[in-house]
């Protein structure tokens, strides 16, 4: 209900902050002059630091090395970090000389279980252990430069800090791409351990460099921008026997093919996807090991995608009600946990603030190139923070100039290429927003 109801306002109050918009634009302020000097002192800094923590990534709530990177860095700017929330969480923060608001600046530091296949001089070799198997550890999804751009901007802003109206929360989040299983971690267990028990932030904000926008570009919407994200795990159970006589057992390969082939009806033909898009994945079939030999059971796990409360508990249902009677149909059993685990709320950008804030990001990167992307199926936990406060996330075109975004390698693929010019823009436009919000006080 909590998040139903933060979904409903947004998307009544798009409408009602058109006017607000317009007038942002038409109203969109030059760079600041602080902001300039400190991208242009920082900038190889930033490269720098992005280009180690990519070359040493970490998985999901194993990021040891990159939080003590950050933890001395913070403390050679005289800051006191606190750390180990939520395992390896860091938090910081910066004081100003003079009274004004609260904000919090969110950067995720944990990588993938990808093998990168990108021939550059820093390009990772690391390896790791995930769900048993031995994988390639990679910065696929861009969190390096979130870590590099956050703490450049926490000296840039620590350098400033006699002038500097208000406090800046620094948050440096491990797991956002989700905890190991039986673990808990992320934005969720921060939020859980206290994060803004005794600091609260009237607004956070955080940014994402993304391969479906150009480099040079700036993307952000307001309401909803970025899908609900819940897994689910089902486990087919039959009976074993002989490939060449399966009556004399329950084929569970057979019930679960059935099954996944009816759960296609659950958004194709149970979902008004004429309201708003909804996915349903399957991402891995694990069951058999001879070719002779039908199997006890199968297990099937996938990824559920919805931007309503209401449509996302529907699919839930639905999905578990298909999976039951398809294999009840197949005389087989099913445990299906729909979800297996707490999901990920959908990302809401709060209407208001982010009309507010969208002539610093004009600023930042010309107003001709602040856009507004379409729904995105990809989640984010950064989702959390918005339930507790006002907050807006905005996207980091990293696509080199010339290549088209559309078939370049995109997050989370092993060939997932940074444009590094996306660095400086993301320092601009974090370093903007903040100070404007700053110096501009409450709405």
């Amino acid at each position: 209900m909590r998040i139903a109801s933060r979904f409903a306002v947004p998307l009544l109050a798009v409408s009602m902050v058109c006017a607000l918009s317009a007038q942002a634009q038409d109203a969109a302020a030059a760079q600041r002059p602080e902001v300039s000097a400190a991208a242009e002192k920082l900038q190889a800094k930033v490269m720098a630091w992005r280009r180690d923590f990519h070359q040493h990534p970490e998985l999901s709530n194993r990021e040891e090395r990159t939080a003590a990177k950050v933890a001395e860095h913070l403390k050679a700017l005289g800051l006191k970090p606190k750390t180990g929330i939520a395992h390896h969480g860091v938090v910081a923060i910066i004081k100003g000389g003079k009274p004004g608001p609260r904000i919090a600046l969110r950067a995720d530091m944990d990588a993938l279980p990808v093998t990168e296949r990108n021939d550059l001089p820093f390009a990772s070799k690391v390896t790791s252990t995930y769900r048993g198997e031995t994988v390639g550890v990679m910065h696929a999804c861009g969190h390096d430069a979130h870590t590099g751009i956050l703490m450049g901007v926490a000296e840039a802003l620590v350098t400033m800090q006699a002038d500097l109206p208000g406090e800046v929360m620094l948050i440096f989040q491990p797991a956002e791409e989700g905890a190991p299983t039986g673990e808990e971690g992320g934005a969720s267990l921060m939020l859980k351990e206290g994060l803004f028990k005794d600091f609260k932030p009237e607004a956070v904000f955080g940014l994402h460099v993304f391969s479906s926008i150009p480099a040079g570009q700036i993307g952000v919407r307001q309401g909803p921008l970025m899908a609900a994200s819940d897994r689910f795990a089902i486990k087919v159970i039959g009976r074993q026997t002989h490939g060449s006589r399966p009556w004399g057992g329950i084929d569970p390969i057979v019930a679960a093919a059935d099954l996944i082939g009816s759960a296609q009806t659950v958004v194709s033909r149970r979902t008004d996807i004429a309201k708003l898009p909804a996915v349903v994945t399957f991402g891995a079939i694990k069951g058999g090991i001879r070719y002779n030999i039908i199997p006890d059971d199968v297990e099937l796990v996938g990824t559920i995608r919805t931007f309503d409360e209401g449509m996302r508990q529907k699919i839930f249902a639905d999905l578990k009600n298909v999976s039951e009677h398809v294999a009840a149909a197949h005389g087989a059993k099913v445990v299906a946990e729909v979800p297996d685990q707490p999901g990920n709320p959908a990302t809401i950008n709060n209407p208001e603030l982010t009309a507010r804030m969208l002539p610093s990001l004009q600023a930042a990167a010309g107003k001709e190139n602040v856009i507004e992307p379409p729904l995105q199926m990809g989640a984010e936990d950064f989702s959390f923070y918005a339930l507790e406060v006002p907050s807006m996330f905005f996207f980091v075109g990293s696509t080199a100039k010339g290549i088209d975004p559309a078939t370049a390698p995109s997050n989370h693929s092993p060939q997932f290429m940074l444009d590094e010019s996306s660095l400086d823009l993301g320092f601009r436009s974090l370093m903007q927003v903040a100070l404007d919000y700053l110096h501009g006080g409450k709405s």
